[in-house]
């Protein structure tokens, strides 16, 4: 799978097909690298672009945060938080949320992925262009130096240099594999926030102090700090990428 979530790639080149770059279909197949099966998406993206909708809007969910996601019933939030990703639209509303899976026999297993698309309430336009690229990057630089002062108080290194390296290479090909008209700052803050959140995700299992520390309170606690901090993250990847697709969407300039 890509470093960076499905959503954001498919948010940013179905936007792109909806203005006429390339086919829908195009689209799609670009936006899994490394999946041997996608379903669900056609039709609904298909009809989508012929009502009219320009933008496909992406949120990054974990249990307990919600942000950016549009209203929806709860089964919906909950599917969508334990994905960790969906898609919507302002205009008509409704949602698509994906479920991730492997399958084949042992030795021989594909990756597959299924997209389940639910009603949710519009977005009102006005709400969406009222994001600001400067300050979710100047948040997400202010919790980051927080979050490491906070897992220097708790003890040992929140990820190492070989895992960042790992996360830097996988996603700088991730990064190339995006439309051409991503305005280049929204892909700078992106770079950022994808990285963080692919590290700390990493940190998350490592064996060094901290990691599997002294105690169980100190594991708990640096656990929670790196599960925080890569919530954080992924909001302001899923706000930088929503200023992107709106500029390609035309809603507003470069």
């Amino acid at each position: 799978m890509s470093e960076l979530p499905a959503s954001v790639r498919l948010a940013l080149w179905t936007t792109a097909a909806w203005r006429g770059d390339l086919a829908l279909a195009d689209a799609i197949e670009r936006s899994f690298p490394g999946v041997d099966h996608v379903s669900g998406l056609g039709p609904t993206l298909q009809a989508w672009g012929d009502i009219g909708e320009r933008a496909l809007l992406v949120a990054l969910p974990s249990p307990g945060r919600l942000e950016g996601m549009p209203r929806c019933a709860p089964a919906v939030a909950g599917h969508a938080a334990q994905a960790g990703e969906c898609l919507h639209v302002a205009g008509v509303g409704g949602m698509l949320v994906p479920t991730l899976s492997e399958y084949g026999p042992s030795g021989d297993t594909g990756v597959r992925v299924d997209w389940t698309a639910y009603e949710a309430e519009p977005v009102p336009r006005h709400r969406l262009e009222m994001l600001d690229l400067r300050q979710a990057e100047r948040e997400l630089l202010e919790r980051m130096r927080g979050h490491a002062d906070r897992l220097e108080a708790v003890g040992g290194q929140p990820w190492e240099r070989a895992v960042r390296a790992e996360a830097e290479t996988g996603l700088r090909h991730s990064l190339w594999g995006l439309p051409e008209q991503v305005p280049g700052p929204t892909l700078r803050v992106m770079a950022t926030a994808a990285l963080v959140s692919q590290a700390a995700g990493r940190g998350r299992s490592l064996t060094a102090l901290g990691s599997h520390g002294p105690d169980a309170m100190t594991t708990d606690r640096r656990e929670a700090l790196l599960r925080s901090l890569a919530a954080d993250a992924d909001r302001a990847l899923a706000e930088a990428t929503n200023v992107a697709v709106m500029v390609l969407a035309g809603w507003r300039p470069a």
